[in-house]
């Protein structure tokens, strides 16, 4: 029988922080200086992303009803699926294994035995209820119930397609000792569905975590496994209603456990195109628009990382996605300013969530690799859904 952990959690300010994390600045206070909500403070957001979604609706479908849009074919064959392999036991590896379960779910294999799953949702709608909203157009690797261990669960923003009531309530009932953190203003959310294994951050706080096995040291066989978890920047928004939108906060994340590192990306824009660029937005003559500087002061103060865990899909259309959402070309400058030494693709092939071909991100990406001097293989790559690597 496996040994049994249970988990501690110490929350605190990190050690390595920006001068100005301490202002909060993403902090919007109301008038009398009660919080309101959080926002995007960087040139690379487009302020008119602040408001209703309405406009950007009707934006949206006068460019299909012109014929400048078109629904992406999502009918098979598209990406392929595979039954995933998880190791054996805590300790079956020396290296870090990452496993892609589709979108911005990965569920990561530390050499110390931690296990980690990341923005999991499992269900075939990431809407809030199963007949509205994009369909999957790639099968599950496999159920929740199926996965061995999940000693911590990383959260990245509230939206549907990366957090998943149901998907919550299956990780309770089949890893009841999992923990899961989330950012500021989510642990509510998690308490109304019975979940007390939550720890909220703000970007820049850490979280030390230790494992320690329930059996005596001798019976166990088994030392403490520590970990920190680590809230870091992203260029998002949040919301799952009509009246909530970025009362919680969107973050990408970095974990490290014995001497192995994953940066997590979560969903992030990298820097806002204007509309009156069409086609390649990564041209000379655009290299002045601004990015987000997050990145930079991720991989200064908590990189490198071992492995990234990037998005680089739902980009189209690129004047209104890119403040929300990396493309490919942002993916590789996300990679490199967070000082990623390998990096994974994520937040693609699963739904059809925008107008790009479902697959055109990988496509783009080696083109992007190649622009930067890159390797096309091996250092920043796509997988099928189901399948593992190791790092």
């Amino acid at each position: 029988m496996a040994v049994s952990f249970t988990t501690s959690v110490k929350k605190m300010i990190g050690d390595r922080v920006p001068e100005s994390a301490a202002l909060k600045p993403h902090h919007v206070l109301s008038k009398s200086g009660a919080f309101s909500r959080f926002r995007n403070i960087h040139a690379s957001w487009n302020h008119n992303m602040d408001g209703s979604v309405i406009p950007v609706f009707f934006k949206v479908a006068a460019l299909v009803l012109r014929g400048k849009l078109k629904f992406p074919d999502a009918s098979p064959p598209t990406v392929a699926v595979r039954k995933p392999t998880f190791l054996s036991s805590r300790r079956a590896s020396k290296d870090l294994r990452a496993t892609w379960l589709g979108h911005a779910c990965y569920y990561v294999e530390f050499p110390s035995g931690l296990r980690v799953l990341f923005d999991p949702v499992f269900e075939d709608a990431c809407a809030p209820v199963s007949f509205l909203g994009p369909k999957r157009f790639t099968e599950r690797p496999c159920s929740i119930s199926e996965i061995p261990i999940v000693d911590a669960v990383v959260i990245s923003h509230s939206h549907y397609d990366h957090l998943s009531a149901p998907s919550v309530h299956e990780i309770k009932k089949h890893h009841p000792g999992a923990h899961f953190f989330v950012g500021l203003g989510l642990e509510k959310w998690f308490r109304s569905c019975g979940i007390d294994k939550v720890t909220e951050l703000d970007w820049w706080e850490d979280a030390d975590v230790t494992l320690t096995p329930n059996a005596p040291p001798a019976e166990a066989k088994s030392a403490p496994i520590t970990a920190r978890f680590s809230c870091l920047p992203a260029q998002h928004s949040s919301g799952r209603t009509g009246f909530d939108k970025d009362k919680t906060l969107w973050c990408s994340w970095g974990v490290s456990s014995e001497g192995k590192s994953v940066f997590f990306g979560g969903d992030t824009g990298y820097r806002a195109v204007p509309e009156s660029i069409e086609g390649d937005d990564y041209a000379p003559e655009h290299a002045d628009l601004p990015v987000c500087p997050e990145f930079k002061q991720i991989g200064a103060l908590r990189g490198p990382f071992d492995l990234g865990l990037i998005p680089i899909g739902a980009y189209s259309p690129r004047f209104i996605m890119s403040s929300v959402h990396a493309n490919p070309f942002d993916a590789v400058e996300i990679f490199r300013d967070t000082r990623c030494k390998r990096a994974m693709g994520i937040h693609w092939g699963t739904w059809v969530l925008t107008f790009e071909e479902v697959l055109e991100p990988p496509r783009l990406l080696r083109e992007a690799l190649g622009r930067r001097g890159i390797e096309e293989t091996g250092v920043f790559d796509v997988c099928d859904i189901g399948e593992s690597r190791d790092f």
